[in-house]
Parts: C-alpha cells; sequence; structure tokens
C-alpha cells in the first residue's frame, strides 16, 4: 500500500518534471515568443540544469541537443527511481533498456503536448478567437510549424474553416497508435517505470 502511494507520488511530481523540460525544448524548438510568462516561466526552471549541460554538448543544425539529453536523463533517472519504489531492481542494472523505454516515453509526451496544444487552439478559436492569452499564444506557437504546411497546400475551406487541424490530430494519432505503440510493444516496455506512456 506504501509502495503504491509512493509511486504514485514519485510518478506524477518526476511527470510533471519532465513535461517542463519537454516544453522547454518544444518551445525553443519553435522559437516561441521568450517574453511570453509562461516560456519564462520554463526557462527559470530548467536553467540551472541545462546550463552546465550547454557547456559541454554543443546544439546541432540549431536544435538544442543539451535538452534532448536532460529530457532522457530525467527519463532514466526517473525510471531507475520508480525501478526501486515497485521492486523491480534489476532493470537497473540494464540501463540501455531504461534509456530506450525513456526514449518511448519521451516521444509519447512530445505526441501529447502537440494533441493537447492542438486542442487548446481549436476551442480558443472558438470561445475567444481574438485572445491575447499566454497560453493560447504558447499553444499556437508550437503547433503552427505543423500545421502551416498543410494549410499552403489545403487553404481554408471558403476562406474560412480551416481543416489543417483534423489532419494533424489525424497524424498524430497514426504516430502515436502505430509507431509508438509497436515501438513500445517491441521493447517491452514497462508503464510502471516510464514516464509518460501510460497504455
Amino acid at each position: 500500500m506504501f509502495a503504491n502511494i509512493l509511486h504514485l507520488i514519485a510518478y506524477s511530481l518526476l511527470s510533471l518534471f519532465l513535461l517542463i523540460v519537454v516544453l522547454r525544448f518544444l518551445l525553443q524548438l519553435v522559437r516561441a515568443d521568450f517574453y511570453n510568462p509562461i516560456s519564462q516561466a520554463l526557462v527559470k526552471i530548467t536553467m540551472p540544469l541545462l546550463r552546465p549541460l550547454r557547456k559541454v554538448i554543443p546544439s546541432i543544425l540549431g536544435i538544442d541537443t543539451a535538452s534532448v539529453v536532460l529530457i532522457l536523463l530525467v527519463q532514466f533517472i526517473a525510471s531507475a527511481i520508480l525501478c526501486l519504489i515497485v521492486g523491480l531492481t534489476g532493470l537497473i542494472a540494464l540501463p540501455h533498456i531504461l534509456l530506450a523505454w525513456g526514449f518511448v516515453g519521451a516521444l509519447t509526451i512530445v505526441a501529447n503536448v502537440f494533441f493537447w496544444c492542438m486542442i487548446i487552439s481549436i476551442i480558443g478559436s472558438f470561445i475567444a478567437p481574438m485572445s491575447h492569452h499566454p497560453l493560447l499564444a504558447l499553444a499556437n506557437q508550437i503547433i503552427d510549424p505543423i500545421c502551416a504546411p498543410i494549410r499552403k497546400v489545403l487553404p481554408p475551406l471558403g476562406g474560412v474553416i480551416d481543416i489543417s487541424p483534423i489532419i494533424v490530430l489525424l497524424g498524430l494519432q497514426i504516430v502515436e497508435k502505430i509507431l509508438i505503440r509497436e515501438l513500445a510493444i517491441w521493447l517491452q516496455l514497462n508503464p510502471q517505470v516510464v514516464l509518460g506512456y501510460w497504455y
């Protein structure tokens, strides 16, 4: 009973921190507005860990590889902690397995971030189309790089109805259900010890 409660608390807190690191990576990847208060909060939280990593890990092709390493590092440490809590201590001796599982968990979180940003953007466009709320602005900035190419091929129907979100949501479902889930099955992933993978 105590182990279950401890697992729930550890899993929730570690998942929240990993989500913050993933969001930090995505916001930098899409070049989101740095002056957005949410962006500034994410930068403040992650900078103490990213600053030393950036000294030894350079960016590659404009991608912040230090953030990618931090994502995998957080996943690995979290998986080791969760393995200790649930009694799967033998897995700690297999770091390559935990890293592979962590990669799948990180991909799941990224797919879910895009999914929920798309939902926030769709709802926001109906409820408050002219809103400048920081969360809505960031959601739009995150999804814009994947919606923009679709909008070029399929412009809004009648100049009003944008169907790119539907195509993106369908694409995300395909990626998540076929690629990520199949990869998790192939790796025999244990969702108890991997952040972000809830299946």
